[in-house]
C-alpha cells in the first residue's frame, strides 16, 4: 500500500492533489491513501471562517468548499486530523469522526479506523496544560477565548486512546510528542528554526500527552505537522523493542517539504475506510463519562469491560456493516457568485452521520448539551478575570505562523540596520 503523508493542509486541497497526481505520473504508480496531519481547514462557507482561529489576513475560503459542495471529488481516499487552525464548528459536528466531504474522512477529536488491514489512529488539536483536564465546554458561536481553546487536547480523549491494546500501524498528531527531538538531528533543526532551541533545551517543545501515547501505543509510524518543517526521528522502545518511525512535514507551499510517500505492507486491495471494532467498543464504554461542560471527566467511575463491549459492537457491525455512514451535507455551500452570503455567526448543526453512529452504538447525543453553553460564558469570563494565568502553566508553541512572522520581521530589521 502506498500512502502519501501531508503536513499542514491549510485548505489547499487542489494543490496537494495536483502534486500527488504529478508524482503518480512521474513514478508510474498509484497512491492508495492521503493522510493529512492537521490544519486541514474544512471551511464550507463564510460562516465557518468565523470559527477559524487565524488572523483576518489569513482568513480565506481556499478550496475545501469545492469538495464539500460536490464541484470536485477527492481523487484518492483522504484521512485527516484537526490542528489549531480549523473550522472548529464543523469538526465539532463530527466529534466521533466522519466524512467531511465525499472521500475525505475526519478521524474525530480522537479516533481509530481501518484502511484495508492497516489501523490508523489519531489525536486532533494541540496540547495546552491550562485546558487539558477540562471538559469540552466550547460551543459555537465561539467567543475570543473559546475559539483558542476548542482545539486544545483534552485528557478524556487521550485516556480513551490509552485503552487501545491491539497494534496501531500509523498514528497522527498535529503537534510533536515532547522529547521526540532527542531521537533525531535537533541541532540541524534549530539551524533552520532557531526559535525552537530554548524549548528543546527546556524539554518544552511538543505535547506531553502525545509522548505518553507514543510510549504506550508504539506504532510503526507516527506523523505530525504544526511546526512547519520536515523532521525525522527513530524511536527505539526499550532494548530490542519495536521502533517507531517519526516524521513531521511542512505546510503546503512551493519549495517546502510538505509531502512524503511511504509504502507499507498490507493485504491486497481494494482498500476502504472502515470502522474499527476495538475503538467503537472504547467509545461506547467511555461515552457515559463524556465531559460536556468545563468539569473534568470522571474517568474513575467508568466500568471497563472491553470484552463484553467488543462482542456487542461486533454483533452490531455484522448486522449493519463496517463502512462509515454516508456523507451528509449540513451547512450551506459557499457560492463564489455571492461571496458574502453566509457571513453571520456559525450555527450548531446536528450531523446525521454522528446521529447515526450514536444510534448504532445506542448512545445519547451529547454534543449540544445546553449546560455546556451556560458554563461557556462563565469559564470564558473567569479567564478574562485572571483565574487562569499563562505565567504558571506550560504554554507550548501555539501559532507557528506568528513565530515565523516575528522571526522574518527581526531578520528584516537586521538587514536594514
Amino acid at each position: 500500500m502506498k500512502i502519501a503523508v501531508e503536513g499542514c493542509m491549510h485548505g489547499d486541497l487542489d494543490n496537494v492533489y495536483k502534486t500527488i497526481a504529478e508524482f503518480e505520473r512521474a513514478e508510474n504508480t498509484k497512491i492508495d491513501l492521503l493522510i493529512c496531519c492537521g490544519d486541514f481547514q474544512a471551511v464550507r462557507n463564510q460562516k465557518d471562517l468565523q470559527s477559524l482561529n487565524v488572523k483576518p489576513k489569513y482568513r480565506h475560503m481556499n478550496t475545501f468548499w469545492k469538495y464539500y459542495s460536490g464541484q470536485e471529488v477527492a481523487p484518492i481516499p483522504t484521512v485527516f486530523i484537526g490542528g489549531n487552525h480549523e473550522a472548529s464548528n464543523y469538526l465539532w459536528e463530527l466529534y466521533y469522526g466522519g466524512w467531511a466531504a465525499p472521500n475525505i474522512y475526519f478521524l474525530g477529536f480522537a479516533g481509530v479506523i481501518k484502511f484495508g488491514n492497516i489501523r490508523i489512529g489519531g489525536l486532533s488539536g494541540i496540547y495546552n496544560a491550562r485546558h487539558y483536564k477540562l471538559g469540552h465546554f466550547e460551543r459555537p458561536p465561539y467567543n475570543e477565548s473559546d475559539i483558542r481553546s476548542i482545539y486544545h487536547v483534552r485528557e478524556y480523549d487521550v485516556y480513551r486512546l490509552l485503552q487501545i491494546e491491539e497494534p496501531i500501524d500509523i498514528f497522527l498528531s498535529h503537534d510533536w510528542p515532547i522529547g521526540i527531538t532527542d531521537c533525531g538531528n535537533w541541532r540541524e533543526l534549530v539551524q533552520k528554526k532557531p526559535f525552537f532551541e530554548k524549548e528543546i533545551r527546556d524539554r518544552a517543545l511538543g505535547s506531553k500527552p502525545a509522548a505518553e501515547l507514543l510510549e504506550k501505543l508504539k506504532p510503526l509510524y507516527w506523523f505530525s505537522a504544526h511546526l512547519h518543517c520536515k523532521f525525522a526521528a527513530l524511536v527505539q522502545h526499550g532494548d530490542g523493542g519495536p521502533v517507531t518511525k517519526f516524521l513531521a512535514l511542512d505546510k503546503c507551499l512551493p519549495g517546502r517539504k510538505f509531502l512524503q510517500v511511504i509504502e507499507i505492507q498490507s493485504d491486497p486491495g481494494p482498500f476502504e475506510i472502515e470502522y474499527d471494532e476495538e475503538w467503537l467498543a472504547i467509545t461506547r464504554i467511555f461515552n457515559s463519562a463524556f465531559p460536556a461542560t468545563s468539569r473534568p471527566a470522571d474517568l474513575r467511575s467508568v466500568q471497563v469491560e472491553k470484552d463484553d463491549s467488543r462482542r456487542w459492537v461486533r454483533n452490531r457491525l455484522e448486522a449493519s456493516g463496517t463502512k462509515p455512514f454516508a456523507f451528509a451535507r449540513t451547512a450551506p455551500c459557499y457560492d463564489p457568485s455571492q461571496p458574502n452570503a453566509n457571513g453571520h455567526a456559525p450555527e450548531l448543526y446536528r450531523n446525521p452521520q454522528t446521529e447515526a453512529l450514536l444510534q448504532l452504538l445506542e448512545l445519547p447525543y451529547l454534543l449540544d448539551d445546553s449546560s455546556a453553553s451556560r458554563e461557556q460564558s462563565y469559564y470564558s469570563s473567569s479567564l478574562s478575570r485572571g483565574s487562569y494565568s499563562e505565567s504558571n502553566e506550560d504554554i507550548p508553541i501555539d501559532d507557528v505562523d506568528e513565530l515565523e512572522e516575528l522571526a522574518a520581521a527581526n531578520d528584516e530589521e537586521l538587514v536594514t540596520e
